[in-house]
C-alpha cells in the first residue's frame, strides 16, 4: 500500500519525460504529413520552429473535408527529436468545432516558452468575409496559445481580436510561418488583413487593392499585444498579403510579402523601430521570380546570409528553391533548387550548421505532402 503512490508518481514522470534530442543525419529528408491519412483530406500551411530542447516542431493545417480553405480545419503538430529526420505522433493544437482554425505562426522565447498565434472563422469563405457579409463571430478572429514543455501541451486558445484587429478590417491572417523574437525580447508576428472600402465606394471589398500587411507586437512575452505598422494604402499594383519577417544583423527588421496587386511577385520593406513603423511603403522586389504564393525568410547565424524560400517558377507553384541575399534583402540570387516538382507554401528554421525547410510538394500537385529537408549552410554560401 505504501508503494502505490510512488509507483504512480514514477509512471506520471515517465509519461511527462521528454525524449532527448538526437543528432540529426546530415541532409536527411522526411515527410511528416501526407494528405489523405490520419483522418484528414489534406494537410497544408506549414510552419516550423526549433524548441529550446532541440526538438523540431512542424505545424500544419489539417483540413478534414477537402483541400479548400473553408470548413473543418484544425491546427496540428508533429515533433522530431533528430532534426527532422523522423517524427512522432500528430496532435491537434487548436480546433474550432466544424469550422476553421488555421494560419499557425509559432515563436520560441528565450525562456523556452513557445507562443502560437492562429486565426479562426466560421464556415464561410474568404470572399464572404472580405465582402462584409458575415457576422463578427464568423469573421476572422485572432487567438494566442502557449506551451511550456516544448510543444507537448498547450494552453487553451485565448482570443485577442479586440487588440489585434482594427474595426474596419475584414480578412485577417497571422503568418503563416514562424514569428520572431528580437534581441531585446520583443515578439513580432508578421500578419495581413483586408480593409473595408470607404463609404460611398462602389467596391465590395474583394478587390485585391484592399489587402495590406501589418505586424503584431508583444513586449511582455506574448501576454499583451498591439498592432505595429499597418499597410493600408489602396494600390492596384502593390497589395501586400501573406507576410514573413527577419531581424537583420544591424537590428532592423526586413518584411517580405506576397503581392496580390497587379505586379504580382514579392514586395518588401524595412522597419527601424522593431516593427512599429516602416521606413517606406512596400516596394516591388524585382530580383525574386515567384508566383503569387506564401514564402519564408530567415536570417541565419551567418550575418551575410539572409534566406528566402518559395517556388522559383514565374507563374506556377513549382520548383521550390532557396534564394540568398548578401545585402540585407536588397537583392537576391538563387542558391539551391530543392526540387523541380510542384510546390507551394514553406517555412525555414535554423538547425545549427544546417537550415530546415518544411514545404508543400507532390508529384502531380503541390498539396500531396508536406516534406521536410535539411540543407547545409555551406552549400548556400557558395555562389553558383
Amino acid at each position: 500500500m505504501v508503494l502505490r503512490p510512488i509507483v504512480l508518481s514514477l509512471l506520471a514522470f515517465a509519461t511527462l519525460a521528454q525524449p532527448a534530442a538526437a543528432s540529426p543525419r546530415p541532409g536527411c529528408t522526411s515527410v511528416p504529413y501526407t494528405s489523405g491519412t490520419e483522418g484528414y483530406h489534406t494537410f497544408r500551411i506549414p510552419a516550423v520552429v526549433r524548441a529550446k530542447s532541440g526538438a523540431v516542431l512542424a505545424f500544419a493545417e489539417g483540413r478534414v473535408e477537402s483541400a479548400g480553405d473553408t470548413g473543418a480545419i484544425h491546427v496540428v503538430l508533429k515533433r522530431s527529436y533528430d532534426g527532422g529526420c523522423t517524427w512522432g505522433p500528430m496532435s491537434v493544437v487548436s480546433a474550432n468545432g466544424n469550422a476553421t482554425a488555421g494560419n499557425p505562426a509559432p515563436v520560441v522565447l528565450a525562456n523556452g516558452d513557445i507562443v502560437l498565434l492562429t486565426t479562426r472563422n466560421g464556415r464561410v469563405t474568404e470572399k464572404e468575409i472580405m465582402s462584409g457579409m458575415v457576422s463578427a463571430e464568423d469573421s476572422r478572429r485572432v487567438f494566442v496559445q502557449r506551451s511550456k514543455d516544448n510543444g507537448r501541451t498547450w494552453t487553451a486558445a485565448q482570443e485577442i481580436t479586440a487588440v489585434a484587429k482594427k474595426p474596419d478590417w475584414r480578412w485577417y491572417a497571422t503568418g503563416p510561418g514562424h514569428a520572431i523574437v528580437l534581441r531585446n525580447g520583443r515578439i513580432v508576428v508578421p500578419a495581413n488583413h483586408s480593409s473595408a472600402p470607404p463609404a460611398g465606394s462602389a467596391d465590395i471589398g474583394t478587390e485585391p487593392k484592399y489587402y495590406g500587411g501589418h505586424s503584431l507586437i508583444s513586449d511582455d512575452g506574448g501576454r499583451t499585444w498591439r498592432i505595429g505598422f499597418s499597410e493600408d494604402r489602396v494600390n492596384t499594383e502593390v497589395a501586400s498579403n501573406e507576410t514573413t519577417v527577419a531581424q537583420l544583423p544591424d537590428g532592423r527588421l526586413y518584411f517580405n510579402s506576397r503581392n496580390q496587386g497587379s505586379l504580382g511577385g514579392r514586395v518588401d520593406a524595412i522597419s527601424n523601430d522593431g516593427g512599429s513603423t516602416l521606413v517606406a511603403p512596400y516596394r516591388p522586389q524585382t530580383t525574386l521570380t515567384i508566383p503569387k504564393v506564401q514564402a519564408s525568410v530567415l536570417q541565419t547565424v551567418h550575418p551575410g546570409l539572409l534566406l528566402f524560400s518559395g517556388p522559383s517558377d514565374a507563374v506556377s507553384r513549382r520548383a521550390m528553391a532557396i534564394r540568398v541575399s548578401a545585402d540585407n534583402g536588397q537583392s537576391w540570387r538563387r542558391a539551391h533548387v530543392v526540387s523541380p516538382d510542384p510546390a507551394a507554401y514553406s517555412d525555414l528554421v535554423q538547425l545549427g550548421k544546417s537550415v530546415g525547410l518544411l514545404y508543400e510538394t507532390g508529384s502531380a500537385g503541390p498539396y500531396e505532402t508536406i516534406r521536410f529537408t535539411q540543407i547545409p549552410l555551406r552549400s548556400l554560401k557558395e555562389k553558383p
